[in-house]
């Protein structure tokens, strides 16, 4: 008995789902099971995600949508344990693997001493069970290293696209030949080879055509029954249900016109055998064609996993040892050479280097690294040789967190997709009902054959509907959108925040650390009260204690100077306003101009230097010692390289932008006028910024803020789409809707454009969806009969079906060609 712990989301990967159809009917049936909070269906990436409000067990999900009709997606693991020896071991062992997150069941054997396992690969790896294994006090025989989630991904497409090329191939070994015979006497008027073989009654020829037909349909298609007939037997038809009965239809009418055609009135005692068999054979290779182009959505995956080494050089017991990446610990300590990936997260203890970062970071040139510096796993080391010691592994590392984040972003629904389910959950039910319809109209007011017009009008009409475009149109371009910004070192933690960033209309971008490059630097000191010396010495003392950017530049200057600083005996921090300390036996206030006006300290004595420090842009400390106004001193924050290229990129798009920061108004307007932003929100502390967001907001603004992610996670939290600044490395990765890997602000722009494009292909492909059906439906119902005289034939009908799945994927491929406007960083 497995069960799954109600705090854990279950993402478990489907095969069959075809369709929007589908995606609804999975979705409906598993909110029906117990403990199931939320359900939601990728068709893209065939995986269900499964939220749970209480404990549920894993068994009834996956017989639940096998039940359906479709094949939820387990491993099998056979490990052979060396030290298993009495029942009691064999209780241990299977309750430990039980109790794993993911495994569905796990059967020791005393006498062989193996253990199998059936786990859900999305969740767990055989790596974790056999991890699990050794923690639990057992030793394995081996050590084999287990195929990875993408290589089993890749794994399943591979044989999804071999078993539909051998079904594809079948068919049109006997379709060929059939359609000959059928279309014989049209290719060769005067004497066709449906004449030549079946005479004037066309005998032979007709039950060739069944036979030929009947492999078709039951050996080539035989995946469309088991599909289909699991969507009926539930009362939820889906894509598979209407080729079933599309197919089917043509296939028993002419069957029973060749066994029975007295069933039939005079002119009708037509065959369709040949088309059956096309309809078959065109579904299957749109299908074919259909699942490579969806492998290709998710390439920018495949080249993140490709980035992971697979072995990795460590010291053990002083010698070099070549491992593989999976057993490396963290406290390892890992041998680089030129030329070589990184395999793990770690810092660099000996050696020199340039990385390149770029596929991590999108930043295109290599950077430095020595001693102390930290290097991601999956970089690629260019010019020296080093040794690091291993801080993350596994999942932890940076790559193994941006993978699961795409991955995330891909399975994630935008707000747009909404409307696309709920027309998906009665599209295939409607159809049905306008097919019956269709057959009864002209079986009641068509012209003699009537009974033949309503037969090909009534599957034509089976066969053109297409619920598969619909499913695809949003996925298939997130998946490409998010995948290609991955690429650019812009990660989007979720579909729905692309959809809005696309829509904003005014960016509040946090000065510190967001324009400027976040390391201020002392510039300036004017004392008043006390010499310069012990002014800077007492303010380093204070500032020791604070993590604040402007006490860095404090202490860095106090170190430059060679000046002995005591550590403070108190220390307390005011947010937004300033610090104060106790060392040397003097109390020590530092801040900004409202502190002092708190505290009730004048400080006019420094006025006019104060002022021309601000108009310069500069940031002024001001330091009270015992209650009176000491000195002041100047700090000034340089801006990134980018950052004027990336507000007026952002102008470009048409979107405002606001600068928002504690620093008094002059110094801040001096930042914004340097970098072309006229709206600046100043002196306004870290727990307020939310509440400008909110202001804004409440104009009907849609607002993003772009900001460290640590000291703002309020703002952030509070904007529409937050974009967190990181550099690669970071805790500001988890913070955020969206995350600049390499932290230069140019990023923005290309991030919404890209949002945009992607928004915009939604569109175009649900548009096309929509069209295409509401257009090709009442065609194929016949309603330009009256004035072509013509209708639609089935086996184009089925040709149209799949070519508009084509179409969708077509289009959201599209977006691997996004090319951005600023490519410099």
């Amino acid at each position: 008995m497995n069960t799954s712990n109600k705090d854990l989301e279950i993402v478990l990967g489907v095969r069959g789902m075809t369709c929007a159809s589908c995606v609804t009917r999975v979705e409906g049936l598993l909110k029906k099971q117990p403990g199931v909070s939320e359900a939601s269906v990728n068709l893209a990436t065939e995986k269900v995600s499964i939220t749970p409000n209480t404990t549920i067990h894993l068994t009834d999900i996956i017989e639940a949508i096998a039940d359906a009709g479709y094949s939820p997606i387990t491993e099998q693991a056979v490990l052979l344990i060396t030290d298993m020896t009495c029942a009691s071991c064999v209780r241990r062992i299977e309750s430990t693997l039980t109790s794993l997150p993911g495994v569905v069941s796990a059967t020791a054997n005393l006498a062989t001493g193996e253990t199998s396992i059936r786990y859900v690969p999305e969740m767990i790896n055989e790596a974790s069970l056999r991890n699990a294994i050794v923690a639990a006090g057992y030793h394995l025989h081996d050590s084999d290293p287990t195929a990875g989630r993408k290589d089993m991904r890749d794994s399943l497409r591979e044989d999804e696209v071999a078993a539909l090329k051998r079904d594809f191939l079948v068919a049109v070994t006997f379709t060929v030949p059939l359609a000959v015979i059928a279309m014989g006497s049209m290719l060769i008027p005067e004497r066709g080879i449906s004449m030549h073989l079946s005479g004037a009654n066309g005998g032979v020829s007709d039950w060739l055509q069944l036979f030929f037909a009947t492999i078709v349909q039951f050996l080539a298609g035989r995946r469309f029954y088991r599909q289909g007939w699991g969507e009926l037997k539930h009362a939820s038809p889906g894509m598979n249900s209407l080729v079933m009965l599309g197919a089917s239809s043509a296939w028993i009418y002419s069957t029973l016109v060749l066994l029975a055609p007295s069933l039939f009135p005079s002119g009708t005692r037509h065959l369709y055998f040949e088309a059956s068999a096309v309809i078959v054979t065109l579904v299957l290779l749109g299908r074919l064609m259909e699942t490579k182009a969806k492998g290709k959505t998710s390439e920018a995956i495949k080249k993140l996993a490709q980035l992971q080494s697979k072995k990795a050089r460590i010291m053990r017991d002083g010698r070099q040892v070549e491992v593989d990446v999976d057993v490396v610990n963290r406290g390892d300590h890992i041998l680089i050479r030129p030329g070589e990936r990184i395999p793990v997260d770690g810092i660099i203890e000996t050696g020199w280097s340039y990385v390149d970062e770029s596929m991590i970071t999108g930043e295109s040139m290599p950077t430095e690294k020595s001693v102390g510096s930290e290097v991601t796993g999956g970089t690629f080391n260019k010019t020296g040789a080093f040794t690091f010691r291993a801080t993350r592994v596994g999942s932890e590392t940076t790559l193994a967190r941006i993978i699961k984040m795409v991955e995330q972003a891909q399975s994630s629904k935008p707000p747009i997709q909404q409307l696309s389910d709920r027309i998906a959950g009665i599209f295939v039910p409607t159809v049905l009902v306008i097919s019956a319809a269709v057959f009864a109209i002209w079986l009641t007011i068509g012209p003699a054959p009537s009974l033949n017009y309503a037969f090909v009008s009534a599957v034509s009409v089976l066969l053109i509907a297409c619920p598969c475009a619909m499913g695809l149109a949003t996925p298939t371009a997130i998946m490409v959108g998010t995948g290609k910004a991955a690429e650019l070192g812009v990660l989007f933690r979720k579909g729905a925040a692309m959809e809005a960033l696309a829509n904003i209309d005014i960016i509040l971008l946090d000065k510190t650390g967001t324009l400027t490059k976040g390391r201020p630097e002392l510039t300036d000191i004017l004392s008043i009260s006390t010499d310069e010396k012990t002014l800077l010495m007492l303010t380093a003392s204070a500032e020791s204690l604070s993590e604040h950017p402007l006490a860095h530049a404090v202490i860095t200057a106090a170190k430059n100077r060679g000046i002995m600083y005591p550590s403070p005996d108190s220390f307390s921090a005011r947010p937004g306003y300033g610090i104060e300390a106790i060392a040397a036996g003097k109390t020590i206030q530092i801040g900004a101009d409202r502190y002092m006006d708190s505290i009730g300290v004048p400080y006019d004595s420094a006025a006019q230097t104060i002022h021309e420090w601000t108009a310069q842009g500069k940031t002024p400390l001001f330091v009270a010692i015992d209650g009176r106004f000491s000195g002041a001193m100047a700090v000034a924050d340089s801006l990134k390289a980018g950052s004027i290229q990336a507000v007026a990129s952002i102008h470009a798009l048409g979107i405002q932008t606001a600068m928002i920061t504690g620093d008094n108004k002059r110094a801040a307007e001096a930042i914004g006028r340097s970098v072309g932003i006229k709206r600046i929100l100043a002196g306004v502390p870290p727990d307020q910024k939310a509440l400008e967001v909110k202001r804004l907001q409440s104009d009907g603004r849609r607002v993003a803020f772009v900001g460290d992610g640590i000291n703002d996670s309020p703002a952030l939290a509070q904007a529409d789409v937050s974009i967190a600044i990181g550099t690669g490395a970071d805790v500001a990765i988890e913070a955020g809707d969206v995350i600049l890997m390499n932290g230069d602000p140019r990023a923005i722009a290309n991030a919404v454009s890209l949002s945009r494009r992607t928004l915009r292909t939604i569109r175009l492909n649900l548009f096309w969806a929509y069209a295409y059906n509401v257009a090709l439906i009442p065609v194929a119902a016949g309603v330009l009969f009256p004035l072509v005289g013509q209708l639609l034939n089935p086996m184009l009908a089925a040709a149209a079906m799949s070519l508009s799945s084509l179409l969708v994927l077509g289009n959201s491929l599209r977006l691997r060609t996004f090319r951005p406007a600023l490519t410099s960083y």
